[in-house]
């Protein structure tokens, strides 16, 4: 008789997830494609035309005229990422066919070169390949040396012969770097190609790390990496610097301390080569600029009690060899534009306001174009002002996220625009702000693959007078009169945000088909609310996130058509450490929680990401062991049904989190559900992608 009422309860829950558009993650991805972008969008130095990627060519077009386009390169193979040179003359294709991943970011490929006369072959299995700036050669890294190779020649020249797996790293990144900085090329040339300055990471003290790959293989095997954990010896990072006509290298001096990060090779428009330094507890950040003398000058600093934002390529932008502008946060505790000069410091303030510049978009001698949350935390909307702070104009009309991609000196702009109810919608525009052309719009393509959730924004205030943005997704067929389950999707990091009016979608959006509610807050540490609501959980990492989220799911249990009982919790990397914490913290009030890639210790995580925000743990142990969940496996109500999902090959949050959380629950006798995925990194790929976001849908439906 069970057996028989177990197979109607599947049969009608098939023909439930039958019954609705978009109940499954195969829709979900459906219209997810549906959704579409310009591809390979790059503007063209003369400031009228940009070029796309159009299967295997380089589309030159131009921003006032649409059907003044042209073919300008076609490649052989399928392509992967491609760059042109400065005069737009010769185009570098990797073949899409060849790439053969690192870590996140990185990549080896094969490459080819483009010219009006065709495509050839010229470069096999190497990885940051660029035009010098004068297009007579090309610096690519391979085997962790970094290379020059003459275009006219087609021959190569080592810049560096000391590269080793595992030891010395010449132009590129390592782990760490290219994980929490986001970059992999290390070197950068001079603005006449003269010269090209590189980072030489010395790894040796990192220790090893080891992960085991199956591969399908009989015998299977360890792949060992350098991987520094909280606390641990990161590289000793060194600057040097080429002279490419007289095959001479010399080292830049970046200072006595050792225990430091190094790293934002460029180059001013005067020709003068700068960097960025950040001490260990990246408390302190400089900008240290390298005279043609060999002198050196710090023209930027910025210290914070807690810690600074960590910076980035476009953090300093300078406008000529005297001024630059800069991005940051602690003079006010809102993230704004000040102009600086190499010689005077400070000169004024160009941005202003309880809101925050999440990007600076174009600037010149003129004006200032940026992207910034003026009308709403929630939205992203472009500006312009003047250098002094004056003639401000907003150049964005709906209501919404606007993502900006900028012809030279702004004199054109396309724009995508979407919102929680608009798919996107790509235009071109002039310099200011009016409509030329619309390039893509999604909205019926996207209507077409499904019947999808509309979010409603809204606000609460927790226990402790706390006021959170929150959204609210409500199933199809919606009555006040009925009490839904719901769950709870976050991510919750420091200087993170989940509620924005964007459109998006992803596997939860297919529980509104099944009479699901669906809702996401942000909690105290997310960020784009000012510097004091960002940093308010620095060295308690977990705490405060963890008591928003278990507020907000007392405050969702008190709506007349939630049902109290039915509260799940779901969260991906430090969502996973957040869902696994509220699910042990929440005595009973989450009937359900997924955990995907947690975090389960912050010991266990990198010294970049985890320092800035948690201190060393050598320095601050409990920060690192109060708040982590295996500290309190046996607080697992009997309630709340677990599942916890992993990738064998993670090399990011590594298995290991997951093991141990493990051996914890087994320890305190706790039952719960584990979903192991063989080979599979931190985004469950190269396979697994689709098949974990069904499984979260199929766990929620039948236990939620």
């Amino acid at each position: 008789m069970m057996r028989r009422l177990l197979c109607v309860a599947v049969m009608t829950l098939l023909t439930a997830t039958t019954t609705y558009a978009g109940g499954s993650y195969a829709d979900v991805l459906r219209a997810k494609r549906a959704n579409r972008s310009i591809s390979g969008l790059r503007p063209m130095a003369d400031g009228d035309h940009y070029t796309i990627l159009k299967g295997r060519a380089v589309v030159r077009c131009s921003y006032a005229d649409r059907a003044d386009s042209v073919v300008l390169f076609r490649s052989a193979a399928d392509i992967a990422d491609y760059t042109l040179s400065a005069d737009g003359r010769m185009a570098l294709f990797a073949d899409a066919g060849s790439v053969h991943r690192i870590y996140r970011h990185s990549y080896t490929a094969n490459y080819a070169l483009a010219t009006a006369e065709g495509c050839e072959p010229i470069l096999s299995q190497v990885r940051d390949v660029t035009f010098s700036p004068d297009g007579v050669r090309l610096a690519y890294a391979k085997g962790n040396n970094l290379y020059l190779y003459d275009i006219a020649s087609r021959r190569s020249t080592a810049v560096t012969d000391d590269g080793a797996w595992n030891s010395i790293i010449n132009g590129t990144s390592d782990w760490v770097y290219e994980e929490e900085y986001g970059f992999t090329r290390g070197y950068a040339f001079s603005p006449n190609g003269s010269h090209i300055a590189y980072l030489r990471f010395d790894e040796s003290r990192v220790p090893m790390f080891e992960m085991m790959r199956y591969d399908g293989t009989l015998h299977n095997r360890a792949y060992e990496f350098k991987y520094p954990k909280a606390g641990d010896p990161n590289s000793v990072v060194e600057l040097w610097l080429y002279d490419i006509a007289g095959g001479e290298r010399r080292r830049v001096e970046v200072g006595a301390e050792r225990d430091q990060y190094i790293f934002n090779v460029e180059w001013t428009p005067a020709g003068e080569l700068y960097f960025y330094r950040v001490n260990r507890l990246q408390n302190l950040f400089e900008v240290v600029l390298v005279h043609s003398d060999g002198s050196q000058s710090v023209i930027y600093r910025e210290a914070a009690p807690q810690y600074v934002e960590r910076p980035s390529n476009a953090t300093i932008h300078f406008l000529d060899g005297e001024r630059f502008i800069v991005c940051e946060e602690t003079t006010t505790g809102w993230m704004h534009l000040y102009l600086h000069s190499v010689h005077k410091g400070r000169l004024n303030a160009i941005t202003s306001g309880r809101w925050e510049v999440t990007s600076l978009v174009a600037a010149s001698d003129k004006r200032v174009c940026y992207l910034s949350t003026e009308r709403s935390p929630l939205q992203r909307d472009l500006y312009s002002v003047r250098l002094n702070g004056r003639g401000k104009e907003r150049l964005t009309t709906a209501d919404g996220f606007y993502t900006i991609a900028p012809s030279a000196e702004m004199k054109y702009y396309v724009s995508t625009f979407c919102n929680a109810t608009t798919p996107n919608i790509v235009t071109v525009h002039r310099g200011d702000g009016r409509v030329l052309d619309t390039l893509v719009d999604s909205r019926a393509a996207v209507a077409a693959m499904g019947k999808w959730p509309k979010r409603e924004f809204r606000e609460f205030v927790t226990e402790r007078g706390d006021t959170l943005n929150y959204y609210i997704q409500l199933p199809h067929d919606f009555s006040a009169e009925r009490r839904y389950p719901v769950l709870l999707t976050q991510y919750s990091g420091p200087g993170s945000q989940s509620v924005r009016n964007r459109w998006s979608l992803d596997w939860e959006d297919a529980l509104a088909a099944h009479g699901y509610i669906v809702a996401c807050c942000d909690g105290r540490g997310t960020g784009f609310r000012g510097e004091r609501f960002k940093k308010c959980t620095y060295a308690d990492l977990g705490r405060a996130e963890r008591e928003d989220q278990i507020s907000f799911a007392r405050h969702l249990a008190s709506l007349p058509y939630i049902d109290a009982e039915r509260i799940g919790i779901y969260g991906w990397s430090y969502g996973g450490f957040m869902a696994l914490n509220c699910a042990l913290h929440g005595d009973g009030l989450f009937r359900m929680a997924i955990a995907v890639a947690p975090v389960t210790s912050w010991r266990y995580y990198d010294t970049i990401y985890t320092e800035i925000y948690n201190g060393l743990p050598q320095q601050n142990p409990q920060g690192y062991d109060d708040n982590s969940p295996l500290s309190h496996a046996e607080r697992l109500s009997p309630r709340t049904r677990l599942l916890i999902m992993h990738g064998t090959a993670d090399d990011n949050v590594h298995f290991q989190n997951t093991m141990e959380m493990a051996r914890r629950l087994n320890a305190a006798g706790k039952q719960y559900d584990m979903m192991v995925y063989p080979d599979q990194n931190h985004s469950m790929q190269p396979s697994c992608t689709s098949v974990v976001r069904q499984k979260m849908i199929d766990y929620t439906i039948n236990n939620l």
